[in-house]
């Protein structure tokens, strides 16, 4: 079953602009589509391809890497007889996928490119560990591309409703509610994509099996084991670290703040001692983090405190999975009560989490806020994300509220739009309820993260 995925209109901007010049390096978490992706724009677009899979690449074709590098027209002629594809000059596609497997191979772009007989397509993650790239040099004729689970847009087009998200992107722009019972509706499907998440193979099994969110569940566990064994082959330095931190992002999300707590996880540590901890999770795609910022100016990393961060995960739908057992999620009809809106705990990391992952896969590097109050002894300022519109002459950041309940309070969102007011774009809540404008902030439907 293959999906509508907005990276394929990325490839074809690729092939027009670079037409051969670069090759394509395509980066995310195991198991989002990467490689499906890939091979469905070499299939449609070119007269040939090849699909070098490097978890399970012969002998002969590393063969070929190693000693046929100097000798093309040999080197072309292993893959093609190795593979039984023809290749023709300008009008094939080689695809490199889980090229982390190989470093050599990556090395090779340079020459290869240079060659110009063929484009080609790298796919692979954890690109930046050190056991990845060490001994090679990393090609300039490269251009890197980060691809994310399927957001909730894809999630809808895969369900048939291109005419839901349409609208709803014609309500955003226009600033006007959605008619209630379509708001009802969009609620809904954005309540599945909670449930299911974007991992396409969670979204296989839950429309080839009659919207089964127990098949749906399966599959999410599958990839979380798959991400625990990638995380136990790491250099024993900091494996348990990682284990450590990636098991307890649910616990995390739980808390008022949601920030990692260190002496939760390992008595007397510190943030420079999990250095390398953050740096796998958040370069494996399987986190993301959003860090502190002290004061939110032009450059909004430029105030960032890295000892004050929250983690979440990359897929909400394998947070739902991470967060509870099969047990929990059976006995206590979890998925039904995520459904139907009642939920009475964690719904709020959930939401959170959904729309974390929204900002991020739409090109964004979210940040969060704290005030701490001397007088009061605790926060009277939480503003959950904080983003830019990274103009350079015109700069203005974006303070976002979650609300995951019908009542709830603004007070920590007017309190920062009074301190930090010219510096302000504009300030939205995002909430369950229908599309609302306020004198200062815009209120919005979760499903409307996508449309920011």
């Amino acid at each position: 079953m293959l999906f509508k995925r907005k990276l394929y209109d990325k490839l074809l901007q690729w092939r027009q602009e670079c037409n051969g010049t670069k090759s394509l390096f395509i980066e995310g978490a195991r198991r989002i589509g990467k490689s499906t992706v890939a091979e469905e724009f070499a299939r449609s677009e070119y007269r040939s391809y090849l699909l070098i899979d490097f978890n399970d690449a012969s002998e002969v074709v590393k063969d070929a890497f190693q000693n046929y590098l100097q000798d093309l027209d040999t080197f072309f002629m292993i893959l093609s007889t190795e593979y039984g594809t023809t290749l023709y000059p300008g009008e094939s596609l080689i695809i490199f996928d889980e090229i982390q497997q190989y470093p050599k191979a990556r090395q090779s772009i340079k020459k290869l490119v240079k060659d110009g007989r063929y484009h080609y397509i790298e796919t692979g993650s954890l690109v930046s560990i050190k056991e990845n790239v060490q001994n090679i040099t990393i090609p300039s004729e490269e251009r890197k591309i980060k691809m994310y689970p399927m957001d909730f847009e894809e999630f809808c087009w895969a369900l048939g409703e291109e005419a839901m998200v349409q609208y709803i992107r014609t309500c955003f722009d226009n600033k006007t509610p959605l008619a209630e019972k379509l708001h009802s509706k969009a609620m809904l499907l954005f309540r599945q994509y909670l449930v299911v998440g974007g991992m396409p193979q969670s979204l296989v099994a839950y429309l080839e099996n009659n919207r089964s969110f127990q098949k749906s569940d399966e599959e999410k566990r599958d990839i979380l084991a798959l991400y625990r064994d990638d995380i136990m082959k790491i250099g024993s330095r900091y494996q348990s670290r990682v284990l450590s931190i990636f098991d307890q992002i649910p616990a995390f999300l739980s808390q008022h703040e949601k920030r990692v707590i260190l002496s939760d996880v390992e008595e007397g540590a510190t943030f420079s001692k999990f250095n390398d901890t953050f740096f796998w999770l958040d370069n494996s795609m399987i986190a993301n983090e959003c860090f502190n910022c002290t004061d939110p100016n032009v450059g909004l990393s430029l105030n960032e405190d890295r000892t004050y961060l929250k983690c979440y995960m990359g897929d909400t739908g394998l947070l739902v999975s991470h967060a509870f057992t099969e047990a929990e999620i059976e006995t206590e009809g979890l998925y039904k009560q995520l459904i139907l809106g009642r939920l009475s705990v964690n719904e709020g990391m959930i939401f959170e989490n959904a729309v974390m992952q929204a900002l991020v896969s739409n090109g964004y590097k979210p940040f969060f806020y704290t005030h701490y109050n001397r007088e009061k002894h605790r926060n009277d300022i939480e503003i959950d994300f904080i983003i830019s519109n990274k103009s350079k002459t015109r700069y203005k950041i974006y303070p976002i509220e979650v609300k995951s309940t019908e009542k709830y309070s603004t007070t920590s969102l007017e309190r920062f739009i009074e301190k930090f007011e010219n510096r302000i774009g504009q300030a939205y809540v995002i909430h369950t309820k229908n599309l609302r404008v306020a004198e200062k902030i815009i209120y919005i439907p979760a499903y409307m993260t996508m449309c920011l």
